[in-house]
């Protein structure tokens, strides 16, 4: 027919990888308790009793080479 044609099978990868996605950060929602992120060593936490200021620096660098990592493995081919 005279449209474009969908690519059924880039249309299924997307999806496949999008509920993946999804699986993963619900995982983390529900494991958030369990992992120590914000609570690690080198979190620093500054105030008194009218403020408080939070600077996650060790969860930080954690997060930052653990993503990394996945979207090193993700973007070789």
């Amino acid at each position: 027919m005279g449209g474009s044609a969908v690519n059924w099978i880039e249309t299924g990868r997307f999806f496949i990888m999008a509920g993946a996605a999804i699986i993963v950060i619900g995982l983390i929602f529900v494991l958030s308790d369990k992992i120590p992120l914000g609570r690690l060593p080198g979190d620093l936490q500054v105030g008194g009793e009218r403020f408080k200021i939070y600077i996650p620096i060790a969860t930080s660098i954690l997060l930052s080479i653990v993503l990394t990592i996945v979207v090193n493995f993700f973007a070789r081919k």
